[in-house]
C-alpha cells in the first residue's frame, strides 16, 4: 500500500472518473475579408493611366483659360497691325478708282441722227424699199454679189428709195461691224464701205473693218475713234430692236412699202412687186 502512494491512479474508464482535458484554445472572431475596390484590382500601368486621365481632366479648365488668353492676345495683335493698313488700302483703292484714266463714254446721239439711215435715191419716192441686213451674214453677202440692188437701182433710178437697217445676230463680229458701218455713214460714205465689207467678208474683225474705212477713203483717225469709242452703238441697237419688233428672224430681211418680203428677193420677183406699185402712182 505505501508504494502505491505517490503514484497516481489510473482514471476510471467511466464517464465521473474521465481525467480533465484541457479546454481547447478558441478563436478570435474576425471580420471576413471586404472585396478589393476594381481600381485596386488593376495593374499598376493602368493605375498610374486613369491618375494621369485625373489630373488631365482636372487641369482642363486651366488649359481652356491659357488657350482663350492667348486667342485674345493675337486677335489684339492682328488689330493693331491688320487695322491700319486696312484703312490705308481703302483709302488707296478709292484714290485708284478715282484716278485712274478711263475712255469717255460717248455722247448720247440727237434724235436726228437716230432718226436717219444710210440711203440711196430721193426719200418722196414712189417705193421704199428697207434692207435689214447683217455684216457677218453670208446670205445678204450672196444676195449683195448677186447684183439684185444695182440691177433695181439701174431700172427704178429715182423712183425708188433704198435704205439700209442693222439687223447684226449672225456672228460676234456684226454688231461692231455694224457701227463701223453708221462710222463711215457719219463720213458720208456708207455704201463705199458696204460694197469693200462684203467683197472681203467674212473678214471682219475690228482690225479688218479698220482697213476696209482706208480703201473707202474715210478719215482713218476720225473712224478709228468712232468705232473704238461706240459713238455710234446706239443706232445699230435702235435698228436692231426695230427688227425684232416687226418680227424678224433671220437677215436679209426686207420691207417693201411697209410691207415684209420673205427671204432675200430676187429681182424678177421684185420687179413683179414693184410695177404694179409705179403703174398704180400713175
Amino acid at each position: 500500500m505505501g508504494a502505491t502512494k505517490g503514484r497516481r491512479r489510473p482514471a476510471h474508464k467511466g464517464n465521473a472518473h474521465v481525467a480533465a482535458q484541457p479546454a481547447p484554445k478558441q478563436r478570435l472572431a474576425t471580420a471576413a475579408p471586404r472585396p478589393q475596390s476594381p481600381a485596386s484590382q488593376r495593374p499598376p500601368q493602368a493605375q498610374q493611366q486613369t491618375q494621369q486621365q485625373t489630373q488631365r481632366h482636372a487641369t482642363t479648365p486651366q488649359r481652356a483659360n491659357r488657350r482663350a488668353f492667348r486667342l485674345r492676345g493675337r486677335a489684339h495683335f492682328l488689330r493693331q497691325i491688320v487695322g491700319p493698313w486696312a484703312v490705308v488700302v481703302s483709302v488707296l483703292a478709292i484714290a485708284a478708282y478715282l484716278l485712274w484714266p478711263r475712255g469717255s463714254a460717248a455722247p448720247a446721239l440727237p434724235a436726228a441722227r437716230l432718226a436717219t439711215d444710210p440711203s440711196i435715191g430721193p426719200a418722196n419716192a414712189p417705193v421704199t424699199l428697207i434692207e435689214y441686213g447683217d455684216f457677218g451674214c453670208p446670205s445678204c453677202q450672196a444676195w449683195y454679189r448677186a447684183g439684185v440692188l444695182q440691177q433695181v437701182l439701174h431700172k427704178y433710178g429715182d423712183k425708188i428709195h433704198v435704205v439700209w437697217r442693222d439687223f447684226p445676230i449672225i456672228t460676234a463680229d456684226s454688231p461692231k461691224a455694224a457701227e463701223a458701218g453708221q462710222c463711215a455713214f457719219d463720213q458720208g460714205k456708207f455704201w463705199p464701205f458696204h460694197d469693200i465689207v462684203y467683197d472681203h467678208a467674212p473678214a471682219i474683225s475690228v482690225d479688218d473693218l479698220k482697213s476696209y474705212a482706208a480703201q473707202a477713203g474715210l478719215d482713218t483717225a476720225r473712224f478709228n475713234r468712232c468705232v473704238d469709242s461706240g459713238q455710234d452703238a446706239a443706232k445699230v441697237d435702235q435698228s436692231l430692236q426695230d427688227a425684232r419688233n416687226r418680227g424678224f428672224q433671220g437677215t436679209p430681211s426686207f420691207l417693201l412699202n411697209g410691207q415684209p418680203l420673205a427671204g432675200p428677193p430676187s429681182f424678177d420677183y421684185l420687179g413683179r412687186l414693184i410695177d404694179p406699185i409705179l403703174a398704180g402712182h400713175g
